[in-house]
């Protein structure tokens, strides 16, 4: 069986895309506060500047898979697989992300946010993400039923 290429630009950002999320959402964000002296704030302060480059290489990403579904004008997958994975990275710039750096901000100004369980959406936004993710890219590799 052979398989046929369609989207290798689509293919190469979702797994580059999952790479980033998994190295920074699930190593580098709790990691961080057991380094020897980073306080708090250090890890809060590094954790916003790390969280906004994130999101940004997330939009690059996000905006090359699109472009590259539609550049062949043959769209080899239903967009579905790809929606998921935007409608979440969409949720998480306009609302979460916001929400996140707005407790942050509070700590580092000496206030107490209180409880909230805006961090646990985010990392199940970010699992759900990641699976999809995989998904799509495994997807876009797609056997080619052609040949015989």
């Amino acid at each position: 069986m052979s398989y046929k290429l369609v989207h290798p630009i689509a293919l190469i950002c979702a797994f580059t895309w999952v790479g980033f999320v998994c190295a920074i959402s699930f190593m580098e964000a709790w990691l961080k506060f057991r380094a020897m002296g980073v306080t708090l704030p250090i890890g809060l302060g590094i954790g916003r500047l790390v969280f906004n480059a994130l999101n940004k290489v997330e939009w690059v990403l996000a905006t090359a898979i699109l472009v590259d579904l539609f550049w062949t004008r043959k769209l080899s997958l239903p967009l579905a697989y790809a929606a998921l994975p935007l409608v979440i990275l969409i949720t998480q710039t306009a609302w979460l992300l916001p929400a996140l750096d707005q407790r942050a901000l509070l700590t580092l100004h000496g206030q107490n946010p209180g409880p909230s369980s805006l961090h646990f959406i985010y990392v199940a936004f970010e699992v759900i993400k990641v699976g999809a993710l995989v998904l799509f890219g495994t997807k876009l590799v797609m056997p080619n039923t052609t040949e015989g």
